[in-house]
């Protein structure tokens, strides 16, 4: 999976660079949660309305969800090549692809998580054992939306649902504790009913643990608060909010592709 989540930040930031699109820093501080739940958890041969679903709510890093299905060969390398240009299939943020398993046209922020809770009450009044996971941006949990799903998904016991927070502490305009603080984060989420684990969201291994579908006993959704690194793996863009708008020059490009040659 380390190799994997390497090719897929290497896709991105050259993607971004080519096209001029923004957002890499989201791009790569999700790439690993993203990486585990398709490789380690997400199932083959559950395809269809009614087996496993992942939704990408923080659709604006929609350039790592490409590279991770690329990886996964459910999207074609030449599909993946024109993300981001005229014409294409792969916008700036994900639109419905039955072939690529994408269900939900996301970007707009708050509406993974009620658009995941339908889904996996729809599967569990089927009796189906399809599981549903919705990616979140720890900025949309200031969403009032976020947090009535919360509360539907603990009413409605909605064990095959899981939320993973990609929690890199820095939104569109600053720090989320600056515009609208998040924390005691985990004691909000256990408030809410929900089962709670809280990973480091570099660590590969403790991800393709937390992501598990595990709620079918409980009947409890289970969130992963996943503490990641916006920009993960290039050092000038780690932490550094101006690479949620821009993307990496001639220069910039070189360097950061040497440091994500592994």
């Amino acid at each position: 999976m380390q190799a994997r989540a390497r090719a897929v930040r290497r896709f991105a930031v050259e993607a971004t660079a080519r096209t001029r699109a923004s957002h890499i820093g989201s791009a790569l501080s999700v790439t690993d949660i993203l990486v585990a739940i398709y490789f380690a958890a997400l199932r083959e041969g559950q395809a269809g309305p009614l087996g496993d679903h992942c939704i990408l709510s923080k659709g604006h890093s929609a350039v790592a969800l490409y590279g991770v299905l690329a990886e996964r060969d459910v999207l074609a390398r030449s599909t993946v090549e024109h993300f981001y240009e005229n014409g294409s299939l792969l916008a700036g943020h994900p639109e419905p692809n039955p072939e690529a398993g994408i269900v939900f046209g996301s970007g707009s922020l708050g509406h993974g998580l009620p658009v995941g809770n339908g889904i996996a009450f729809g599967k569990r009044l089927a009796g189906a054992a399809g599981h549903t996971w919705v990616v979140m941006s720890d900025g949309e949990c200031e969403e009032g939306s976020t947090w009535e799903a919360a509360l539907f998904a603990a009413q409605h016991r909605l064990g095959n649902l899981t939320a993973v927070v990609d929690r890199n502490g820095i939104q569109g305009m600053g720090s989320t504790e600056g515009i609208l603080g998040l924390e005691p984060f985990a004691d909000k989420w256990r408030a809410f009913g929900w089962r709670v684990a809280e990973v480091d969201g570099h660590d590969l291994g403790a991800l393709a643990e937390a992501v598990q579908p595990s709620g079918g006993s409980t009947g409890q959704p289970a969130v992963v608060i996943a503490r990641t690194v916006k920009g993960k793996g290039v050092s000038f863009m780690e932490a550094n909010n101006d690479w949620h708008y821009r993307s990496a020059n001639t220069d910039e490009l070189a360097t950061a592709l040497a440091e994500l040659a592994g």
